[in-house]
């Protein structure tokens, strides 16, 4: 169930004073766990071909981040309020303006992704698709490599996965120095903070700024399940 919107209270019951910064949730659990789970998956992918050559160890990440990104897909739909794709997509217009802006201080009073960092992520959720996709897919017959949907595409169409995964990890790799790029650039040219409220779940926020709508972790755990469970269906049934 959602909560209901409510302003942030103000320490001891004070009543709240113009101009007064309170701590406010504008993120719940299941988003902060899905940015730090694919942190680690994509770092595990990483490594267990680069450095361990384990491509058991790459294949499960693979699968562990298949899992993630369908979670996150209906979360988009169904979950708090920051969460949701309605929330943070607008347009695209107001992106490129809120870009233009970047070395104007001002308060952050942004509940939520800005203009800019919402299509971020909706880009970002694409292009993790199209990895895991081909990595679904690839076919390598020199290395006796076959992925594991394979057999519904043949070792042609594997070839051409094999190609395009290597590529589309480089625009990973680049869209991922882009992120860290953005967040340096917003603490030193904006004085924000965009770390921190992805691990505590908090901003200081005006004190009239109405709190978002959260939804139940049960609903997120239970939409997990369900994703693991279709992950798991697609690699032993089809």
């Amino acid at each position: 169930m959602a909560t209901r919107p409510t302003q942030a209270t103000p320490p001891r019951g004070l009543p709240p004073k113009p101009g007064m910064l309170l701590p406010m949730r504008v993120w719940d659990g299941p988003v902060r766990l899905f940015h730090w789970a694919l942190v680690v998956a994509l770092l595990t992918s990483w490594l267990s071909i680069e450095v361990l050559n384990n491509l058991r160890i790459h294949m499960l990440a693979g699968q562990a981040l298949l899992v993630l990104l369908l979670f996150r897909v209906v979360w988009g739909f169904v979950g708090s309020e920051t969460s949701r794709f309605s929330h943070f997509l607008g347009n695209p217009f107001h992106a490129v303006t809120h870009l233009m802006h970047m070395t104007k201080k001002e308060p952050d009073t942004q509940v939520g992704h800005n203009a800019a960092g919402g299509w971020m992520v909706l880009v970002m959720l694409l292009v993790l698709f199209a990895q895991v996709g081909t990595g679904l897919i690839i076919a390598d017959e020199e290395s006796f490599i076959e992925a594991p949907l394979n057999h519904l595409v043949g070792s042609e169409w594997g070839a051409w996965a094999k190609k395009q995964h290597r590529l589309i990890f480089t625009g990973i790799q680049v869209m991922v120095a882009l992120h860290l790029v953005a967040i340096f650039s917003y603490a030193i040219l904006k004085r924000h903070d965009l770390v921190r409220p992805m691990i505590t779940g908090k901003k200081r926020l005006p004190a009239a700024t109405p709190q978002p709508r959260m939804r139940s972790p049960y609903l997120a755990l239970a939409i997990l399940a369900g994703a693991a469970l279709a992950v798991w269906l697609l690699m032993t049934k089809v």
